[in-house]
């Protein structure tokens, strides 16, 4: 009987192998490990990170969702001898991350090849379980990888990327091309790492009624910051919002996405003391 080839990728989880060896190598080395980590990894996949990573930091805990990836690189940490990765059969956007690490509160890094229907939910759950993760780099779609690094102004620029500047320095580390990869991408890959250890300077009064803030004020992007916020069903009126401009000297008629970081957050401020429940955090 022949023996089966490689498992075929599975289009519904958006699966894309990592094939090339040079390119795991520089992900790896950009980690910046010093071998004591934790490091949960999204998706491994058949292995292509998870065992070179093993062989530079604590521990591994992987999380796979494809059950037949599951026992196919179950078996492949079996046969080489790898006892410092624990893999698990779990939807990553499901699970609390830190229980994964079974309590373990140092160190903790995220690494991952997130599909594209994922990313943004993933990165912002990353974001809500911060507590003790110390970076996260991420192999990403070119498309998302730029959301997170634009500036105002550029078309890329959104809730996402005012979300993740404010609680981490965002960085491209390199780009990966479409060959590195089985079956071969209709799009470009970059690699990125958040660092949550420089997250912005100012602080909100009160980091969900930052985060309702911004989205609201990108519900509607064609519209005027006023009126996309007065239409977002965040219970303010124009009154109280145009006050809040004022205070802040930003022009209501202006798009979200010419607005700054520091912009948002004097809005933020602004609305908060006018609630009364400015707590910084």
């Amino acid at each position: 009987m022949r023996p089966e080839g490689p498992p075929r990728p599975q289009k519904r989880l958006g699966q894309h192998f990592l094939k090339d060896r040079a390119v795991v190598s520089k992900m790896i080395d950009l980690m910046a490990l010093d071998g004591a980590e934790v490091v949960v990894e999204i998706g491994p996949g058949l292995g292509a990170l998870t065992l070179p990573l093993a062989g530079r930091v604590c521990r591994v805990v992987a999380v796979e969702k494809d059950q037949r990836l599951f026992h196919l690189l179950g078996e492949k940490l079996e046969r080489e001898g790898i006892q410092n990765v624990t893999l698990l059969h779990h939807d990553i956007l499901k699970v609390d991350l830190m229980a994964l690490t079974g309590g373990e509160r140092e160190k903790i890094r995220i690494v991952g090849n997130l599909p594209y229907n994922i990313s943004s939910p993933m990165i912002e759950k990353v974001i809500l379980e911060r507590e003790e993760v110390e970076r996260a780099v991420f192999m990403l779609q070119l498309e998302v990888a730029q959301r997170l690094v634009a500036k105002p102004g550029n078309k890329a620029y959104g809730a996402l990327t005012v979300w993740v500047q404010y609680h981490a320095m965002a960085r491209l580390l390199f780009p990966v091309p479409r060959k590195a990869f089985y079956p071969v991408p209709k799009v470009d890959s970059m690699i990125v790492e958040l660092d949550f250890r420089s997250p912005h300077p100012e602080r909100a009064c009160d980091v969900t009624h930052f985060r309702k803030v911004v989205k609201a004020a990108f519900a509607h992007r064609r519209k005027t910051i006023l009126n996309s916020m007065t239409g977002a069903g965040g219970g303010w009126d124009k009154e109280v919002l145009c006050r809040a401009m004022d205070l802040c000297a930003v022009d209501p008629g202006r798009r979200a996405e010419t607005l700054d970081l520091d912009e948002f957050l004097c809005i933020e401020r602004a609305l908060s003391l006018t609630n009364q429940a400015c707590r910084v955090i």
